[in-house]
């Protein structure tokens, strides 16, 4: 079973920002800004390139709650990233989203 997937039943500690019956939302350990949370799909999509017509309400979710969760951690300026695959640094094969604010981030993305 996946990392986020461990996280998702239960089995791993993490600080829960949000959470509904689609989606999860929380810190990332390694933080590289002052707020930066994940959120995840509760089902188990592996990639940006699983995403299907089948599974795509859970990334329409996720869009429509970004701004709401973001909000509530006190920023309303952000960045979404979504890696996907290894060669752009997904170290987790389950589809997630960077939400990454509370400071400048400038126009460079690496």
């Amino acid at each position: 079973m996946c990392l986020f997937c461990e996280i998702l039943n239960g089995n791993i500690p993490s600080t829960k920002v949000y959470e509904d019956d689609m989606i999860y939302a929380f810190k990332d350990i390694n933080p590289v800004a002052p707020v930066h949370f994940l959120v995840v799909p509760k089902e188990h999509i592996g990639s940006v390139n699983d995403v299907t017509a089948e599974n795509s309400k859970y990334v329409a979710h996720i869009f429509e709650k970004i701004p709401e969760i973001a909000k509530s951690q006190g920023i309303d300026s952000y960045r979404v990233i979504s890696n996907c695959g290894k060669d752009a640094g997904q170290t987790v094969l389950h589809l997630h989203f960077h939400v990454i604010g509370g400071t400048e981030l400038g126009e460079n993305i690496i």
